[in-house]
């Protein structure tokens, strides 16, 4: 079995990324390919086949290998929750919440359960990609960890080191890892790969040179800005804060929360030439331009509530109703819409009940039973379609009276509508994938579509990812040092 990890000089430098690409590749050259990170700090979560939840980044992974997403493949996610605390995952199930400084004393602690799954990955793989979190460089976080070197020493996975070119430094940033990480750690780097490279790749040469001469690593290649990568959702928050072109005649706006969570709800309207998708920063109103507004999901409802009014989006949310506009609350924005949220468990904080935005009559309760379900169904005043998935803590009860806006296909119902049809709450996420359901939404606002099923969009992206990595990535060479560790 063959396996190696790629880490990164910092975070954001594209691993997430590469390793989608680099497991579509050697997938469709006949390997058993799987895609694993030992620990992942992320609010972007997917369900899977086995009815826990991983890191979002690492079930597009396992899409690229073609295969189902399971528990093995991210078995420790964190979700903040707060800047202090967040929640702890362990084989797809919450075991608890834990604060900054009490992971860092007991991360050491989950590396059993960690080496328990990449074991179970090994034994059904040919090839194993890991994915380390961060930088080897942060050396403050090096004791007990089990997210980069921690990892690759006890299970004796080579590694090799990527640096982002497109941010500066590229060439410090790679030689002051060497520089900084204990010798032991650095033996385990086997190649180095430049990412996210703008045009001639020939005016590197030295600079590639330079970095090999400094390490002693080989050069594993140069890799460009590949088109591709803007099909493939992002896992970190860091995406929302780029500005995207302000392109499209139908404005859909989504405020930032500050705990945003599962984001690439939206993706499939980047891709409508009809629509500008707008995620509205803290400190910028809701724009009075927008035909829909959309509440996303958040890791801490009431948390993200107080911190929404706190930006007046409550004020700019009431008078987008007044005006006849349109509103949908996923998941946490779902629940922000309603009457009340009550926690009496204390689940995201200190026990206490709050009174929600009020657009819907709707109630809602935390607890610690959290639903993890994949869904397929149809909206009921349409009979459009949709498959997505549910991923929250706490049960939503609508008041008598109050139509549904879904019909999942066990026959259960979801979400709430309004008198007007025009402001309504589910918690299906990734409700705009399905082109017939984005279709019904758009032409609500007067747009059209594209009909592209986004699904397919992505995967389509992954082969030409892939393909683009073949042509400039060492791949021979890459596999050698999977296969023999040297």
């Amino acid at each position: 079995m063959a396996a190696v990890m790629v880490q990164g000089t910092g975070s954001d430098v594209g691993k997430s990324v590469l390793v989608a690409g680099l497991c579509r590749l050697f997938t469709n050259q006949g390997l058993a390919v799987r895609p694993f990170k030992p620990q992942n700090m992320s609010n972007n979560a997917a369900v899977t086949a086995d009815g826990g939840e991983i890191g979002r980044a690492q079930a597009l992974q396992a899409l690229a290998c073609r295969v189902p997403p399971i528990t093995d493949m991210n078995p420790v996610l964190i979700k903040p929750q707060s800047d202090t605390g967040a929640q702890l995952v362990v084989h797809g199930r919450v075991v608890g919440s834990i604060g900054a400084g009490d992971y860092q004393r007991r991360k050491g602690e989950l590396l059993g359960a960690v080496l328990e799954s990449y074991s179970r990955l090994q034994a059904a793989a040919d090839l194993v990609i890991v994915e380390g979190a961060g930088s080897p460089a942060e050396t403050n976080l090096r004791h007990g960890d089990i997210a980069n070197m921690g990892f690759a020493r006890a299970a004796q996975v080579p590694v090799v080191l990527v640096g982002d070119i497109d941010r500066g430094g590229v060439i410090a940033s790679i030689v002051g890892t060497k520089a900084v990480i204990e010798a032991a750690d650095a033996a385990m780097i086997k190649g180095f790969l430049i990412n996210k490279f703008r045009g001639d790749v020939r005016l590197f040469d030295d600079g590639y040179a330079d970095i090999a001469r400094r390490t002693g690593w080989p050069g594993l290649g140069v890799v460009p800005w590949i088109a591709a990568a803007r099909a493939l959702p992002a896992e970190d928050g860091v995406v929302l804060e780029t500005a995207r072109p302000a392109v499209g005649s139908i404005t859909i706006a989504v405020p930032m929360l500050s705990r945003i969570a599962n984001f690439d709800d939206f993706d499939p309207f980047i891709h409508e030439p009809g629509v500008r998708l707008l995620f509205v920063p803290p400190g910028q109103p809701i724009p009075a331009e927008a035909a829909m507004v959309i509440i996303p999901g958040t890791k801490a409802t009431i948390a993200d509530l107080a911190f929404l009014r706190a930006q007046g989006w409550d004020i700019d949310i009431a008078a987008h109703v007044r005006r006849g506009g349109w509103l949908l609350g996923i998941c946490g924005g779902y629940q922000m819409l309603g009457t009340v949220i009550a926690d009496p468990e204390g689940i995201e904080g200190p026990a206490q009940s709050v009174t929600g935005l009020g657009h819907l009559p709707v109630e809602t309760r935390l607890s610690a039973d959290k639903r993890l379900t994949a869904v397929t169904g149809t909206s009921i005043a349409d009979g459009a379609g949709f498959s997505g998935y549910e991923i929250h803590s706490g049960r939503s009860v609508v008041a008598p009276g109050t139509a549904p806006l879904l019909r999942l296909a066990d026959g259960a119902v979801d979400g709430a509508v309004n008198g007007s049809g025009r402001i309504a709450g589910c918690y299906i996420h990734g409700l705009f994938n399905d082109p017939a359901q984005r279709a019904a939404w758009l032409a609500r606002l007067g747009a059209g579509s594209d009909g592209v099923d986004q699904a397919r969009r992505v995967d389509a992206a992954l082969d030409d990812l892939a393909a683009a990595l073949a042509d400039c990535i060492d791949t021979e060479q890459l596999l050698g040092i999977a296969r023999t560790g040297a």
